[in-house]
């Protein structure tokens, strides 16, 4: 029989481990559903209470609310919430069958004429949002809103009517870009490593992974942070790396990069982790609350992109 309050979570690691350092900062600053998410990849927890906290950010039609993409406040559902809901449940092995029909659904309903999505539906209106994150009465199609959307859906073998036009649009706006910013090269990778047609995907990406070592958008030595601008409206450390290309070695991004450079953005991640256990966040502040937030994603995120990579985590 089991002891009476004891924990159902595994003894955690030795104190002076990067996991260990980050659970205690977990512990301290995160929100439920960042807790059961470290719980589940680090700490043997299980699916089913992530599944839980995250149930608390759907709303009626649907979609996903209530700031679960910390830059974006008040109950409404937004596209950004719902593609940052299905990564979690993507994480979890949990992305698909009635939940993620119903989301497609409502991914739908707020689609634009392109049957894309906008990044900020108009109904965030009259509640907080980041400055760098414009409300527009007739947004535009984004990939940086899609492509992370239909990439997923991909992945996880999901088929629904909406994805058809959505597909279609990411194709033509990966296949167009001239220019861009590490953001949307971001969205454009999570769409082509998930992508159907791999043959299109391994042309468009090598394009791609030209085009960021031509316009220097990934900073490949961080000793020399200086030789790489930041994108124009980005914070002033708001440099992209690597590894947030490339999150796993199999991503179609990794071969955009030498092993040494790699090796160094990983080890400058390493370095990354604060006093307190978490990792920063380098989009610039614009509310208390959004930077608590953000820091227990951030810190989660790296922990698993460092693990992907067979780095020793704790």
């Amino acid at each position: 029989m089991a002891e009476t309050g004891a924990s159902p979570l595994p003894p955690t690691p030795p104190a002076h481990t990067p996991l260990a350092r980050a659970e205690r900062f977990v512990w301290l600053t995160a929100r439920v559903l960042e807790q059961h998410r470290f719980a589940y990849h680090f700490l043997g927890g299980g699916a089913d209470a992530v599944e839980t906290a995250l149930s608390a950010y759907r709303n009626e039609d649907d979609g996903y609310g209530h700031a679960l993409e910390p830059d974006l406040r008040g109950p409404v559902s937004q596209p950004l919430h719902t593609g940052h809901a299905l990564r979690v449940l993507d994480s979890i092995g949990r992305c698909g069958g009635q939940r993620v029909e119903r989301m497609c659904r409502y991914l739908t309903s707020v689609s634009t004429q392109d049957g894309a999505l906008p990044t900020i539906h108009p109904s965030q209106r009259g509640f907080p949002a980041a400055p760098f994150l414009p409300i527009a009465d007739d947004p535009p199609s984004e990939l940086l809103a899609t492509g992370p959307v239909v990439g997923l859906l991909h992945r996880n073998e999901v088929w629904h009517a909406w994805l058809f036009r959505a597909t279609d649009f990411c194709w033509q706006a990966v296949e167009s870009l001239d220019k861009s910013h590490p953001y949307e090269i971001e969205a454009a990778v999570a769409f082509l490593d998930s992508a159907p047609d791999r043959p299109r995907a391994e042309a468009a990406a090598d394009r791609l992974g030209r085009m960021v070592r031509e316009h220097r958008l990934a900073a490949l030595d961080p000793a020399r942070l200086d030789a790489f601008p930041v994108a124009p409206g980005y914070a002033p450390a708001e440099h992209h790396f690597p590894y947030d290309y490339a999150k796993t070695p199999a991503s179609l991004a990794r071969a955009w990069f030498t092993d040494a450079e790699m090796t160094g953005s990983l080890e400058f991640l390493v370095s990354r982790q604060q006093e307190d256990g978490g990792w920063p966040s380098r989009r610039r502040p614009w509310a208390p609350s959004t930077a608590l937030e953000t820091r227990p994603i951030v810190t989660i995120e790296a922990l698993r992109t460092l693990r992907a990579y067979g780095l020793p985590v704790g």
